[in-house]
């Protein structure tokens, strides 16, 4: 079953759960044993990703672990919307810390988006292996040329 657009409109990850609600709870929670659990559980609401798109087109290269990504690009919104899933269940969380702060923006305000100053704010890269660093880099590279690609 390819993902249909419901599928990408129903992710309440960037809509439902926000930037500042992820930003909160890594200033609510003290140490990172709290926050990895945290991110594990962000990876939970990670919309169920239709096994036909796991494509060589749709793999995410550079990442350690297997990870896939489609988008659909809404029309009438002008937004984009995505889909990410890995077979690493931090990967998964990782994932969704990216669709909080980039999914259901136009390309033009993704593009805009100074994720490594999230990833900053969030200490990620000194807390995951360079390996996971790299991946994480990977995902949102391909996002980002996905976004200039729609923008263009």
């Amino acid at each position: 079953m390819t993902a249909s657009k419901e599928q990408f409109l129903d992710n309440p990850l960037g809509v439902k759960t926000t930037l500042e609600d992820v930003l909160d709870a890594f200033e609510f929670l003290d140490d990172w044993e709290e926050r990895y659990a945290y991110i594990v559980d962000l990876g939970k609401q990670l919309p169920a990703f239709p096994d036909d798109e796991r494509t060589e087109e749709n793999y995410v290269h550079g990442c350690q672990s297997q990870v896939w990504l489609v988008h659909h690009h809404d029309e009438d919104s002008g937004k984009l919307f995505l889909l990410i899933d890995s077979d690493a269940i931090i990967v998964r969380g990782l994932a969704a810390i990216i669709l909080v702060a980039l999914n259901g923006k136009t390309p033009r305000e993704l593009l805009a988006t100074d994720i490594d100053e999230l990833f900053e704010q969030l200490d990620l890269f000194r807390h995951i292996s360079p390996t996971r660093g790299n991946g994480l880099r990977a995902m949102v590279g391909k996002i980002r040329d996905i976004a200039a690609a729609e923008a263009a």
